[in-house]
C-alpha cells in the first residue's frame, strides 16, 4: 500500500498539517495509520477526494459538524445538504445586506426637516378556528409592538402567550437611537427564557413568534417559524418574512415547487422555532400609506396570498381587515387557531416642542 506522510497529504490536498491534526481529533479525516512509536500520521492516496471535500466546504466557511454531516452522507444527498446550507448562507447574507444599508442610510442620511410625523393605527384579533378545541395562538398590538405567535404541543397557548408578554415592556420602554435592532434580541432572549420556563422542559412545547417594533420611521422585523409579516405598498403584497419549515427548505432547494408545498404532508413541521433556534432579524423603512399583516398559519395556509391582498386593500381600517381576514380562513374551514394584527402607517401634525 502507497503511504503519504502528512506533509506529502496536506500539500496534495491543499490542508495545512496543523488543520489535518485537527481533523484527526475531531474524528473528521482520520488517517490511515498512526505509528505506534513516533505517533507520526499516514494517509493513503484513496483518502484525497475526501479531504479535498473537506477544504472546499472549509472555503465555504461550513462549520465543522455540518462537514462531519455532508462527508458521511452519500452524493446525492450530500449535495442537498450543500444546496440547504447554502440557502441559509444567502438569507444570512441578506439579512447583514439590510442592515449594511441601514448603517449607511443613517450614517449619510440629511437631517428631516419636514413637519409631518408618522405613527401606526393598529388592530389584533385572534380566533380559535373551527375545528381546534382550544387556542394555542396570541396576537398583540400596541403602538409600538406588534406580535403573533403560534404556540404547540400540550403547553403552546402558554408557550406563545409568555413570548408575547415578554416583549411587551418594549410597547412603553423608550428605545434608544441606533440599535433597536440589539434591543429586539435581547426581548427575544428574554421571551425565548420565558417560554422555556412553561415548556416542562420539553421540545413538545413551544411557539413560533413573529413581531414588528416601530422606531417611529422604520419597523425592525423579528421572526422565527411559519407565521407570517407581510407588508401592502402601493396595491402590492409582498411576504416579509421566510418560513422556517422543512417544506419550505426544499423548496429553497429546488426539490418543490411552490405548488407542490401547498398540499404538502409535511408543510406545517417546523425547522425551528423560539427555542430552537436563531431567528431572523431585520430592518424595513416605512412609508406612509403602507399596511402590515402579522399572521399566524391558520391564515395564510388556507387563504392564498392574491386573496389576502385583495382582502386587506378593500379593508378601509385596521379593524376592519382583521375581521375580514378571520372570516375568509374561517369560510375555508378554519382549520387551525387565526391570528392577525394589522396597522397602517399613517402621517400625523409634528407636535411643537415643548
Amino acid at each position: 500500500m502507497e503511504w503519504l506522510t502528512i506533509g506529502a497529504f496536506a500539500r496534495a490536498c491543499r490542508l495545512s498539517p496543523k488543520a489535518l491534526r485537527l481533523y484527526d481529533e475531531l474524528e473528521l479525516l482520520r488517517p490511515a495509520r498512526v505509528d505506534a512509536d513516533t505517533g507520526y500520521r499516514y494517509y493513503t492516496p484513496d483518502q484525497l477526494e475526501q479531504a479535498r471535500l473537506v477544504a472546499w466546504l472549509r472555503r465555504l466557511d461550513m462549520p465543522l459538524a455540518r462537514i462531519r454531516t455532508v462527508c458521511a452522507l452519500p452524493p446525492a444527498a450530500a449535495a442537498g445538504e450543500i444546496r440547504a446550507y447554502w440557502a441559509g448562507v444567502e438569507a444570512e447574507t441578506a439579512v447583514r445586506r439590510d442592515l449594511a444599508a441601514f448603517l449607511v442610510d443613517e450614517l449619510t442620511a440629511a437631517p428631516r426637516k419636514d413637519t409631518t410625523m408618522l405613527e401606526l393605527r393598529y388592530c389584533a384579533h385572534s380566533d380559535p378556528g373551527r375545528v381546534r378545541p382550544a387556542n394555542q395562538d396570541t396576537a398583540y398590538a400596541g403602538a409600538r409592538l406588534l406580535a403573533v405567535a403560534d404556540g404547540y404541543g400540550p403547553a403552546g397557548a402558554p408557550a406563545s402567550s409568555a413570548a408575547v408578554a415578554a416583549l411587551r415592556f418594549l410597547d412603553r420602554a423608550e428605545l434608544p437611537a441606533g440599535n433597536v435592532l440589539n434591543v429586539l434580541e435581547d426581548a427575544v432572549h428574554g421571551a425565548s427564557e420565558a417560554v422555556r420556563d412553561v415548556a416542562a422542559g420539553t421540545d413538545e412545547n413551544g411557539t413560533t413568534l413573529t413581531a414588528l417594533l416601530w422606531t417611529g420611521s422604520r419597523l425592525a422585523l423579528v421572526h422565527i417559524g411559519d407565521s407570517r409579516a407581510y407588508l401592502l405598498r402601493g396595491g402590492a403584497l409582498f411576504r416579509i418574512t421566510h418560513d422556517h419549515t422543512v417544506v419550505q427548505s426544499l423548496v429553497d432547494e429546488g426539490r418543490l415547487t411552490a405548488e407542490e408545498a401547498v398540499t404538502h404532508p409535511q408543510r406545517a413541521l417546523l425547522l425551528k422555532a423560539l427555542t430552537t433556534g436563531t431567528p431572523d432579524l431585520r430592518l424595513h423603512d416605512a412609508e406612509p400609506g403602507d399596511r402590515y399583516l402579522l399572521c399566524s398559519d391558520g391564515l395564510c395556509a388556507v387563504v392564498p396570498d392574491p386573496a389576502i391582498r385583495d382582502l386587506l386593500t378593500a379593508a378601509p381600517a385596521p379593524d376592519t381587515a382583521v375581521h375580514t381576514l378571520v372570516e375568509a380562513a374561517n369560510t375555508a374551514g378554519g382549520p387551525d387557531n387565526i391570528s392577525c394584527v394589522v396597522a397602517d402607517v399613517v402621517e400625523t401634525a409634528a407636535r411643537p416642542p415643548a
